[in-house]
């Protein structure tokens, strides 16, 4: 590795690098239960660094077999997306500027931060809504990688839905512009005769020649992120062929994305929430078709084990809001415990409405809160012109956006063990599959937090566990086979949102059968034919591998 950094600094690198045993430790993990430590993390100064690097490894790669790359941004990935035990390239250092926005798109480079790039956006009245509920913690780069989603996803869909350019560097080391294309404009990059060229023509072949396979491959949920998008990326109606949609959501392992240009919705200024207690999962079937007949903006929950946790570590609110937004905070909560000494709910549910007029929130309000009658929902109306951790409601949100969180820094004697956190199936499921779902978990004696998106189905399970207790690893996997099982059973998919990683691709073929695997398989081999992006992701995964990698020292 010192012979190629040093070729690497001679052919112009302007970048740092760091190998020191303190950076490479911190690197080793990010928000999965895995821990690889790189051999040196890059920290490339601008695309033309990313580029040469890219080239560098690619040329070095027959006489350095396990050189590779693996991009990261904010290391929140739950998956195990961002680690490597080569090269890691760091976009936060550098490549962390805003670009030009408008109130209809806005470009950023993948190290922007979501909470830096929003303020952005609002300054033109508008917002990227698919951000996750890590959204002060999350960055662009992930974002897109992932094909995030989260609260807002019921309304808008995902990340995947809101990038209109990329800006990429493929296998060959150059940067090329990824966007839709009709199929005249196809046709003319197809007969390039060069890399890029041969790219999109290896592509389109593909899709042509299983195109019924792919477009039945799909799963039928709301939102999915396992495995490539492909299903998305050619279509004989349109006839628009648009490769983003399979770089988007690939975790860096068909190129690096060096600028993405988003579109953007109007942010609207009204919003209003209702409250369920719900002690009865039984009575999810009758609500949930009420709800999502009302059109609202999101559909959260989360279960009583996150709410006990909110509660135990509610002074760690303190530092997070300062002093007189976590008294604001404690005030509200008032009526919601008189509330609960009514007794303990199992899920607690919110239901929100947005607009650009209070009195179309309050309508809409309204007009579900008698719907739903019996069932004593209770309502708030915020006006989100100020900072909405004002908003009386805010401690719900607090609640459900801070639970990964808290259970992360606050629980010293287990750790997050997230290998179930992110399936997804139908919501009219969801009286079946959640008892089922519980009686899995009860069954392995975990703990686990269970907060979800309640509006499509799609749910993330943390347990609590101590991994480095082999008895406690040995629970992973039958635990996991058992979920998953469960989840296709009902039609759904594995990862509405979190993506493969490490965790998940091991199991692409139970989701989706050999034929499409070896199509995955494919896709990465025309991308990457030497395997330099991000390697042992998605249909490069391999259980015993990710076991093997599983974190014994936190």
């Amino acid at each position: 590795m010192d012979d190629f950094k040093q070729k690497l600094i001679e052919a112009g690198f302007k970048g740092e690098m760091d190998d020191t045993p303190v950076t490479r430790d911190f690197y080793s993990h990010d928000a999965s239960l895995f821990e690889i430590k790189p051999q040196v993390v890059m920290f490339p100064k601008d695309s033309a660094d990313v580029q040469l690097l890219i080239k560098s490894v690619a040329a070095s790669k027959p006489t350095i077999p396990d050189l590779s790359i693996t991009g990261r941004s904010a290391g929140t990935c739950m998956s195990g997306g961002a680690v490597n035990d080569s090269i890691i390239i760091d976009f936060m250092k550098h490549l962390n500027k805003v670009g030009k926005v408008s109130p209809i798109e806005a470009s950023a480079q993948p190290g922007v931060y979501y909470r830096d790039f929003e303020p952005e956006t609002l300054k033109q009245g508008s917002i990227m809504p698919s951000y996750p509920a890590s959204r002060d913690l999350a960055a662009l780069g992930g974002m897109v990688n992932n094909n995030a989603g989260g609260e807002k996803s019921l309304e808008f869909g995902k990340t995947r839905d809101f990038v209109n350019s990329l800006q990429v560097v493929f296998a060959d080391g150059n940067e090329y512009t990824v966007k839709p294309l009709n199929k005249k404009e196809l046709d003319i990059k197809m007969a390039q005769g060069d890399f890029e060229g041969n790219l999109y023509k290896r592509i389109y072949d593909l899709c042509e020649a299983k195109y019924d396979v792919i477009k039945a491959a799909e799963p039928r949920v709301s939102k999915n992120s396992m495995g490539y998008n492909i299903w998305s990326v050619w279509d004989r109606g349109t006839g628009i062929f648009d490769m983003q949609k399979l770089i988007v959501g690939s975790q860096g392992t068909l190129g690096m994305t060096t600028d993405i240009t988003f579109r953007l919705v109007p942010h609207r200024k009204h919003n209003g929430l209702l409250v369920l207690f719900l002690k009865d999962i039984d009575k999810l079937g009758e609500l949930i078709p009420k709800v999502l007949e009302s059109k609202p903006a999101t559909f959260e929950s989360f279960d009583d084990q996150t709410l006990f946790l909110s509660i135990r570590f509610m002074p760690s609110f303190l530092k997070l809001l300062g002093p007189a937004k976590f008294i604001h905070l404690l005030l509200t909560l008032i009526p919601d415990g008189l509330q609960l000494l009514r007794g303990i709910p199992k899920l607690i549910l919110m239901v929100e409405f947005d607009g650009d007029t209070e009195q179309e929130v309050r309508d809409k309000v309204h007009a579900l809160h008698k719907k739903l009658g019996k069932h004593r929902a209770r309502y708030e109306i915020n006006g989100f012109e100020e900072d909405p951790t004002e908003a009386k409601s805010e401690k719900f949100w607090i609640m459900r956006r801070r639970s990964f969180q808290l259970l992360r820094s606050k629980v010293k004697d287990k750790h997050t063990a997230p290998f179930i956190d992110d399936l997804i199936v139908n919501p009219e499921h969801m009286p079946q599959f959640l008892p089922e779902l519980r009686a899995i978990i009860k069954k392995y004696k975990l703990f686990a937090t269970i907060a979800g998106h309640m509006g499509d189905g799609n749910f993330h399970i943390i347990p609590l566990m101590k991994l480095e207790d082999p008895k406690e690893r040995a629970k992973l996997l039958p635990c996991m086979k058992e979920v998953d099982k469960l989840v296709l059973k009902y039609g759904g998919s594995l990862a509405g949102e979190h993506n493969d990683g490490l965790v998940r691709g091991p199991w692409l073929e139970e989701q989706f059968g050999t034929e499409v695997l070896n199509i995955f398989k494919e896709v990465k081999a025309i991308f990457d034919p030497a395997n330099i992006f991000n390697p042992h992701k998605k249909s490069d995964a391999d259980w015993d591998y990710s076991f093997s990698h599983i974190r014994e020292h936190f």
